[in-house]
């Protein structure tokens, strides 16, 4: 994969649509260009949990001048990641076909913890170098996320349902500020907080940093009105807390420092806030320039500069799970080299076949389970483990990979495979079957083609003849793959046509 000069980062928040582009230089990235959409995808959400219309066409529309900027840079150099409005609501399968057609690149949904992972990413790298322990917050407009780390390496991490723009819909409808709301806000933070506060507690943290938009929102206005001189305090919170209710409402021409975009959303903002530093006893809270976009660039500088966290996720695995190594590396030769012969007139197969390579590795965790159905079980596991450094889709992607990779295949024809998807399937499947003696035996592959319709495969007749079990096995094949629409068909070849190709 080249390495870009140019590296790009888009979040889909559930507030605002930010864009980041930074230049590479010396392992470092310097940013050259920001935008950012006030779409408040969040506040979109119907009662039931689908986004309307009206937010949609908003973020299309922002989508599209986004696009605009990313205009010329290779896939390879941008990451799109959405988050917690995403992650909830029942169409947005639906809206992110729409939405990917006018930006232009793939997008991934995100879960929580990995967006607190990158959260962090981004602050570490934004701070001084620190041996000490930091605590992370991060209020979004849909989920906030809390991170204990040190140094560049995140420890503890976490994703909470609750965010400046829906808990600003839900407690201070048409914007009014009430003691009486304002004290129902904080009480719902702080029952969604008190889960996790006895862990963060006891791990501990020397320095606690606020990032994103509701921070820096937050900063501003205590400072602007002269209640901190940087940063933000408990004191300073509870003073905004008493203008808020003064005025009774979050209103920009009465208190100074608050945006107009950002007053919808500062009531609920504020209140979980409050109810963080109530909850985990912080008593003062620096503010820092980075964010997710900031850790999505840094990850995916790692990515370019083959130091993929997924990597790191997939070996650790491994271990986990007590993989057979030797087995696992035989399966993933077999299967990209069956993935190669196939796809070698095409261009841009490389996060395709990445994705065979973890699956192939993969494939086998399950045993750890049981050994009957592992497959099932490998599924399970890669579907709703968490896995730092995979979006959602890429681990739902995998799952269904490793599920079909053994068994009936008329089982997967509603399991959401795509075009590309059984190519994949077929690579590990061949892979899978031919090696189950699990031995360093030598697979004659001499010619493989396959198309959307199917596949076919020429081996020597002399192997066939040698390999009864392996012979029967992809003889049964033929049934499978026909369970599902496509050919598929096994063809013998004599010595002297072996050696015409050989030779």
């Amino acid at each position: 994969m080249p390495r870009p000069d140019l590296l790009a980062a888009v979040d889909l928040g559930s507030n605002s649509f930010h864009l980041q582009v930074g230049r590479v230089d010396g392992g470092q990235i310097y940013p050259l260009d920001t935008l950012r959409e006030v779409v408040r995808l969040g506040a979109g959400l119907t009662s039931e949990k689908r986004i309307d219309r009206a937010t949609q066409a908003r973020a299309l529309e922002a989508l599209q001048r986004i696009g605009e900027r990313l205009r010329g840079l290779p896939r390879s150099a941008v990451r799109v990641v959405g988050t917690n409005t995403l992650r909830v609501a029942k169409n947005a399968p639906q809206f992110l076909r729409e939405a990917r057609a006018a930006l232009g690149f793939p997008i991934e949904v995100i879960a929580g913890r990995e967006e607190a992972r990158l959260i962090y990413l981004g602050v570490a790298h934004s701070m001084p170098p620190s041996s000490q322990n930091r605590l992370v917050v991060d209020i979004g407009g849909g989920s906030t996320e809390f991170i204990i780390g040190k140094g560049l390496e995140p420890l503890l991490t976490e994703s909470l349902y609750m965010g400046c723009v829906s808990y600003s819909l839900a407690y201070f409808p048409e914007g009014k500020v009430e003691k009486s709301r304002m004290k129902k806000a904080e009480l719902a933070a702080r029952q969604e907080l008190s889960g996790m506060v006895r862990e963060y507690r006891d791990l501990g943290w020397e320095e606690a940093v606020g990032s994103s938009g509701t921070a820096r929102a937050l900063e501003s206005i205590l400072r602007e009105n002269g209640f901190t001189e940087d940063g933000i305090t408990r004191e300073g919170l509870e003073q905004l807390r008493s203008l808020l209710l003064k005025h009774e409402r979050a209103d920009p021409d009465h208190i100074a420092g608050l945006r107009k975009d950002r007053a919808p959303v500062i009531p609920g903002g504020l209140a979980i806030m409050l109810a963080a530093f109530d909850e985990l006893h912080i008593e003062r809270m620096a503010v820092s320039d980075g964010a997710l976009r900031h850790g999505v660039l840094y990850d995916l500088l790692g990515r370019v500069q083959h130091r993929d966290m997924r990597e790191v996720t997939v070996a650790q695995f491994m271990r986990r799970y007590h993989v057979d190594t030797a087995q696992a590396e035989r399966v993933r030769l077999l299967a990209l080299r069956i993935f190669d012969s196939i796809n070698k007139e095409k261009e841009d197969q490389e996060p395709d076949r990445l994705l065979l390579d973890w699956a192939a590795r993969l494939a086998e965790i399950g045993l750890s389970v049981a050994h009957a159905q592992y497959h099932k079980h490998s599924a399970y596991i890669l579907s709703n483990a968490d896995m730092p450094g995979f979006s959602r889709m890429e681990q739902q992607r995998l799952a269904r990979i490793v599920l079909a990779h053994r068994g009936k295949l008329g089982k997967m024809q509603d399991a959401g495979l795509e075009g590309g998807d059984w190519t994949l399937v077929f690579a590990l499947r061949i892979a899978a079957l031919v090696l189950r003696n699990r031995t360093d035996a030598r697979f004659p592959l001499l010619r493989l083609a396959g198309d959307e319709t199917g596949y076919a495969l020429d081996l020597p007749q002399a192997w066939l003849e040698e390999n009864p079990l392996a012979a029967a096995a992809l003889d049964t094949e033929t049934g499978n793959w026909k369970s599902v629409g496509m050919k598929f068909s096994v063809n013998s070849l004599s010595e002297k046509k072996v050696a015409q190709l050989r030779g």
